[in-house]
C-alpha cells in the first residue's frame, strides 16, 4: 500500500507543470501567522495548499483555518464586478457606473439632510491603512461624525479598561515570548484553543516549565484543559469573581506594597470598598466555591512572576470594562506589571483588531490613538490632512448606536466596508429592519453577505492573498502582509475605491494615493507624537525585521517589547485603580421561570466572525455545517431532550433553532451556541440592545432563555 501512495505521488509531481509561491499571512485571528500559498499548474489543473512561515508570533505554526484560508478567496461565489440592484436583483455594472451612482445619492442625501445623514461602517479586519484612510474618508471626503466600526463589539472593552488602568491601550504589555516563562497565568474569559490554536504552545511550554494556570470560564474547553484550576463561574459574575481573588490578596496580606505606594493611585478606595464585600455573598453571586477562590489568590500572589489574559468572555458584557478594570486591579494589587514575566493580555479576536482601533476608526478617536475631542490632537491631525481644525467633525456614536440612527431615521446612507453588522450585532432582528429602511447602502467586499444582500451597490474588494498592507497583532507588533497574487475580474483594494470615490465626489488631492506604502507613510507622520507611534516604522524595516512592536518613535528605534517598566502612561507615571461593583450600572439578563437558563456564546476552531468567509471553506464547513447548543445532560433530561435533537432557543428578543449537543462540561443552568450563523441560527437574535456605559460593548455573554424540542412529539 505505501509504495502504491509513493508511485501515485511520483505521478503526480511529474505532471507539475510550474509551481508559484506567494507570500501572505492568516486573514482571521490576531495571531496574524505568517504563511505561503503554493500554486501548482499541472497538465490539467492547478492545486493549492498552504504552508506557515517562520516568524516572531506563530512561528510558523498555523491552525486548521489558516491552512484552509485559501478556499474563501478562490470560492466560485467571489464577487468580481460591481453589482447595482435594480428591481430587486443584482445586475453587473462599469466602476465608472459605480462611481457617478455614488456621486450622486451622496449629493442628493447630504444637500437634502446636511453631512451627517451618511455614515462609515468600518472593521478590525482591514488593515492598518485601509482603517487609517477610512476614518479620513468620512471626515475629509464625507465630512461626517458618524464613523464606527465592527471592532466596537470586540475588543473596546479591554481597550477601555487598560487605557484607564494604565493610560494606554495595546494588547500586551509584554511578548508573547514571555509567557513561557512566567509563574502563574491567570485566563479570564478565553478559550484559545479554538480562537488562536497557535498561541496554545506558549501556555502549553509555560506548564511545562512549572507555570500554575487558572482559567476563569462557565464551561469545560479545550483552553480549561490545560489548567491546574477552573473556575466555572455562572455567566456575568467576572467582576464579582475578581472582587473576591483581590479579598483575599488583601486580607491574605499577597500585596506588593512598595508597587502600589510609588507607581498606583486610588489603592485606599479599592481596598475600602472590598472591604465591604461580604465572601458569601460573591460566592452565591458567581457559583465559585470560596475555597477555590483562595486557591486562585495565593498561587497568583504568592508566585514571584505572573500574567493575566482576558478576552471575550470577560468583556461582551454590560460591565465588561469594569470588570477588566478588576483583573487589572489584582495585577497591580500584587505589582506583577513593568517587570519581566509579569504583565496583562488582551486577546484580541479579530486580525487586526489592535491597529484597526488605534488610527480613526473608532467614533471618538483620531490616527495614533489622538481623541477627536482634544484640540491639541485636532489641530495636529488637522495639519496633516491640510485642512482647517474647524473642518473636522466631532465625535460620533458607537456602531450599534449607529444603527439606532439609522432605525431613527437620521442616517439616510452608509458606507459599509468588510463587515456583516445585521449578522454581528446584538438585536439582530431589529438591526435588519433599521437596514432595511436605508436610503441609499454601499458595502465593500468579497461576497454577498446576509447585509451586502440588503445593498444598493455592493463593491468587489481585494482579499488578503491580493490586497498589501500593515497588520497590528495581538501582541501590538505591526507585520506587513506581503501580498501578490493576481486579481480577477475588476476586484479592487479598498484602499483604492476609498481613493476613486473621493475623487469623483472633489477631494482627490486629499487621496491621491497609488499604493499601500504611500498610505502607511501618512499614517506615520499622522501617528507621530501619539500613544501609538507608527513613525519610527517603514516597510523596508518590517520586512526586514519580521515586525515591530509600537511605540517605535524613531529608525533608530527597535520598538518597545515591554511596556511600563518605569512609568505608567497617565500623566503623573502612575497607573489608576478604581473599586468596581459586583453590581453591574446597565442591569444584566436575568434568570427567570419565563426564561430560566442563561445563554453565553462564542466560537468553533473551525468558523471565524460571522461566517462569512469560512463557510465558503469546503473543508471547514464540513466540520461545522451547521450550529448547535452545547448543553448539560442533566438540563437537557429535565427540557426534555435528546442529545442530537433541534432545540428552539427563545429570549424576550427572538428565537431561533439549533441541533442540541450534550457536555457535561457546561453548567447545568448554562447553555453554549456558536455566533458564525445567520438566518435562524443567528445567536444574535437572542441577544439584548443593551450597552456598557464606558466603551459600548453590548452583553453578548449573558442572555436570560428558555429551551424545548423544536417539533413536538405526539402524546400517544
Amino acid at each position: 500500500m505505501t509504495e502504491m501512495l509513493l508511485k501515485y505521488f511520483r505521478e503526480q509531481q511529474k505532471q507539475v507543470e510550474t509551481e508559484r509561491i506567494y507570500n501572505t499571512q492568516c486573514p482571521y485571528c490576531s495571531m496574524q501567522c505568517k504563511m505561503q500559498l503554493v500554486e501548482q499548474t499541472h497538465v490539467k489543473r492547478k492545486t493549492y495548499k498552504t504552508i506557515g512561515r517562520d516568524n516572531p508570533t506563530s512561528q510558523g505554526r498555523l491552525c486548521i483555518k489558516g491552512m484552509n484560508a485559501h478556499q474563501h478567496p478562490l470560492h466560485k461565489d467571489r464577487i468580481q464586478y460591481p453589482l447595482l440592484k435594480v428591481n430587486g436583483e443584482f445586475v453587473k455594472i462599469s466602476w465608472r457606473e459605480a462611481l457617478d451612482y455614488i456621486k450622486e445619492h451622496v449629493t442628493e442625501i447630504q444637500e437634502k439632510n446636511g453631512a451627517d445623514a451618511l455614515g462609515v461602517y468600518g472593521s478590525a479586519s482591514i488593515t492598518n491603512e485601509e482603517a487609517y484612510l477610512l476614518g479620513k474618508f468620512a471626515r475629509v471626503a464625507l465630512k461626517t461624525k458618524y464613523i464606527d466600526y465592527n471592532g466596537r463589539l470586540c475588543m473596546s472593552a479591554a481597550a477601555s479598561a487598560a487605557s484607564k488602568t494604565f493610560g494606554m491601550d495595546r494588547g500586551f504589555t509584554n511578548s508573547l515570548q514571555e509567557i513561557p516563562f512566567t509563574e502563574c497565568i491567570m485566563l479570564a474569559g478565553t478559550n484559545i484553543a479554538e480562537c488562536q490554536p497557535t498561541i496554545m504552545p506558549y501556555f502549553e511550554k509555560a506548564k511545562e516549565n512549572g507555570a500554575f494556570i487558572i482559567a476563569i470560564d462557565p464551561r469545560e474547553t479545550g483552553t480549561t484543559k490545560i489548567a491546574d484550576l477552573h473556575l466555572k463561574l455562572k455567566p456575568g459574575s467576572d467582576a464579582a469573581l475578581a472582587n473576591g481573588i483581590l479579598k483575599v490578596i488583601i486580607e491574605e496580606n499577597y500585596l506588593d506594597e512598595r508597587f502600589l505606594q510609588e507607581r498606583v493611585n486610588g489603592f485606599e478606595e479599592v481596598m475600602q470598598y472590598v472591604a465591604s464585600l461580604e465572601f458569601s455573598v460573591i460566592e452565591e453571586k458567581t457559583g465559585v466555591p470560596l475555597e477555590k477562590m483562595y486557591q486562585a489568590a495565593r498561587m497568583f500572589g504568592q508566585r514571584e512572576t505572573g500574567m493575566i489574559f482576558t478576552a471575550r468572555g470577560v468583556e461582551q458584557q454590560t460591565d465588561g470594562s469594569a470588570a477588566v478594570r478588576n483583573f487589572l486591579n489584582i495585577l497591580l494589587s500584587v505589582g506583577k506589571i513593568g517587570k519581566p514575566r509579569c504583565g496583562y493580555g488582551a486577546i484580541t479576536g479579530q486580525g487586526n483588531g489592535q491597529g484597526a482601533r488605534e488610527h480613526g476608526q473608532k467614533a471618538d478617536q483620531l490616527p495614533g490613538y489622538r481623541s477627536i475631542e482634544n484640540h491639541e490632537h485636532r489641530m495636529y491631525i488637522a495639519d496633516v490632512w491640510n485642512i482647517e481644525e474647524k473642518d473636522l467633525p466631532r465625535k460620533g456614536v458607537s456602531a450599534y448606536e449607529m444603527i439606532e440612527k439609522i432605525h431613527d431615521g437620521e442616517i439616510k446612507g452608509l458606507f459599509l466596508v468588510c463587515s456583516n453588522p445585521t449578522v454581528s450585532n446584538p438585536n439582530a432582528n431589529f438591526v435588519k429592519k433599521a437596514f432595511e429602511t436605508l436610503e441609499f447602502l454601499v458595502v465593500a467586499d468579497m461576497f454577498e453577505s446576509e447585509t451586502a444582500k440588503l445593498a444598493n451597490l455592493i463593491l468587489p474588494a481585494s482579499s488578503y492573498l491580493e490586497d498589501e498592507g500593515t497588520m497590528t497583532n495581538v501582541e501590538g507588533r505591526v507585520t506587513l502582509r506581503e501580498a501578490s497574487f493576481p486579481r480577477r475580474g475588476e476586484i479592487k483594494h479598498d484602499w483604492e475605491i476609498l481613493c476613486e470615490i473621493a475623487k469623483v465626489l472633489g477631494k482627490e488631492e486629499y487621496f491621491s494615493f497609488s499604493s499601500a506604502e504611500e498610505i502607511f507613510n501618512e499614517l506615520r507622520i499622522a501617528s507621530k507624537g501619539g500613544i501609538a507611534d507608527y513613525s519610527g516604522i517603514t516597510y523596508e524595516r518590517l520586512r526586514a525585521e519580521k515586525g515591530i512592536l509600537w511605540p517605535c518613535r524613531s529608525l533608530t528605534d527597535k520598538g518597545t517589547e515591554r511596556l511600563f517598566e518605569t512609568r505608567f502612561a497617565h500623566s503623573d507615571g502612575k497607573a489608576m485603580m478604581v473599586p468596581v461593583s459586583n453590581q453591574a450600572i446597565v442591569p444584566k439578563a436575568k434568570i427567570t421561570k419565563k426564561y430560566p437558563l442563561y445563554l453565553t456564546t462564542g466560537r468553533v476552531v473551525s468558523h471565524y466572525l460571522t461566517g462569512v468567509q469560512t463557510r465558503k471553506s469546503a473543508s471547514l464547513s464540513a466540520r461545522n455545517f451547521e450550529s448547535f447548543m452545547e448543553i448539560h445532560p442533566s438540563t437537557a433530561k429535565k427540557y426534555e431532550i435528546s442529545n442530537q435533537e433541534l432545540v428552539q432557543i427563545e429570549s424576550s428578543y427572538g428565537r431561533i433553532v439549533v441541533r442540541s449537543k450534550f457536555s457535561e462540561g457546561i453548567r447545568p443552568d448554562t447553555v453554549f451556541v456558536p455566533f458564525h450563523w445567520a438566518d435562524s441560527q443567528n445567536v444574535n437574535n437572542l441577544v439584548s440592545e443593551k450597552l456598557d456605559p464606558a466603551c459600548k460593548m453590548p452583553g453578548f455573554k449573558v442572555s436570560a432563555v428558555n429551551i424545548s424540542p423544536s417539533v413536538k412529539r405526539s402524546s400517544y
